[in-house]
């Protein structure tokens, strides 16, 4: 399946990058994606579709404003 590039977008001295919702198949050319643009924090806002840890492990943050999400209650 084809998905958009990503599109980053910087306001004053933030930086976002809007991707599209990654799954466990394609999660490390996603975690390589996020990595070529120097991501942080990731933050999510939909469900979730892939499994945090191995982002985690990578040195990049998971946050979700999704449906069964914890990180801001």
């Amino acid at each position: 399946m084809n998905r958009p590039a990503p599109v980053e977008i910087s306001y004053e001295n933030m930086r976002f990058l809007i991707t599209h919702n990654p799954t466990n198949a394609t999660l490390n050319k996603f975690t390589e994606e996020l990595k070529k643009y120097g991501v942080t924090t990731l933050v999510r806002v939909c469900d979730a579709t892939y499994d945090k840890a191995p982002v985690e492990k990578e040195g990049i943050q998971v946050l979700g404003t999704c449906a069964g999400c914890t990180c801001f209650d």
